[in-house]
């Protein structure tokens, strides 16, 4: 099933998570730079999911592979996909409150099911401080609570709303590499990779415990042209520093700007330059 530009308006979901990097702000470069047509969808470095959810629910995806590293991240999505009505009863029982953030926050996800854990880490994302996600080297999500006076913590419309352009979708964890053992000539990748750093205090990669270091921005370079090579299309968005430049000379790269709004000092916040790279 190709890809092709729908007209319909179904029920408009939205990402549910707030994530380090979320590309709402890029959706108008990311979706004109699409390719005219492809067969399947696949995001290895899915976040907050933003592009995906564009496409879908505009229809314009039918075969989809996404994935992360994460494991929290993988299990909101996997229980929005196949029981989101307990997601959303669990999520009626959190309350914004400062102890009980913290209470949250220290349940082992291990000795929770499923859904319990999909609701603990919306609720989480939902009251931290700037909806931040961090782990510690022990895997352990250690944002403090946020300064919200009344964030929205259970929105049902749009859980149903992502659960249903999740049907059907393919979630697992797994590194981004293994795309090459999923990705078919004519298929589309999209790969949005924890950014290299724009400078020593800019160096924001603590999504997984793993971090994502230049060596792991030289593998995914090798990746992104591995499919070049096999005839699957790529877009990639990365931080505009020379070291990115380098790794992808010979691919189409475009600049762009993008409010970034991360760091919590005020001097952290503003435009700054990102790439989106090209394969085709």
């Amino acid at each position: 099933m190709t890809h092709t530009v729908s007209t319909s308006s179904p029920v408009r979901a939205r990402p549910v998570l707030k994530w380090a990097g979320g590309k709402g702000q890029l959706l108008p470069d990311l979706l004109k730079r699409l390719p005219d047509s492809f067969e399947a969808y696949h995001e290895p470095f899915v976040g907050g999911g933003a592009l995906f959810f564009e496409l879908a629910t505009q229809g314009q995806i039918t075969t989809t592979f996404l994935s992360d590293i994460n494991d929290s991240l993988i299990d909101v999505y996997l229980a929005l996909r196949d029981c989101v009505e307990d997601v959303i009863v669990q999520l009626r029982q959190h309350k914004h409150d400062h102890d009980y953030y913290y209470q949250v926050r220290a349940v082992r996800p291990e000795t929770l099911t499923l859904p319990e854990r999909a609701a603990r880490i919306i609720f989480l994302n939902k009251t931290c401080y700037n909806g931040l996600y961090r782990e510690n080297r022990r895997g352990e999500f250690n944002v403090p609570f946020g300064r919200y006076k009344n964030p929205t913590i259970c929105d049902e419309a749009n859980l149903r709303a992502a659960a249903r352009v999740l049907q059907g979708v393919d979630i697992t964890r797994r590194p981004f590499a293994t795309t090459l053992d999923y990705a078919k000539a004519g298929d589309f990748v999209y790969f949005d990779p924890p950014y290299h750093p724009l400078s020593a205090t800019a160096n924001f990669t603590a999504y997984d415990r793993a971090g994502f270091g230049p060596d792991d921005q030289r593998r995914l370079r090798d990746v992104f042209a591995a499919l070049a090579e096999r005839g699957v299309m790529a877009m990639l968005s990365n931080s505009d520093t020379p070291f990115i430049r380098e790794l992808y000379a010979g691919f189409t790269i475009d600049q762009v700007f993008v409010a970034r709004a991360v760091n919590s000092k005020a001097n952290g916040r503003g435009k700054v330059a990102e790439v989106i790279v090209r394969n085709y």
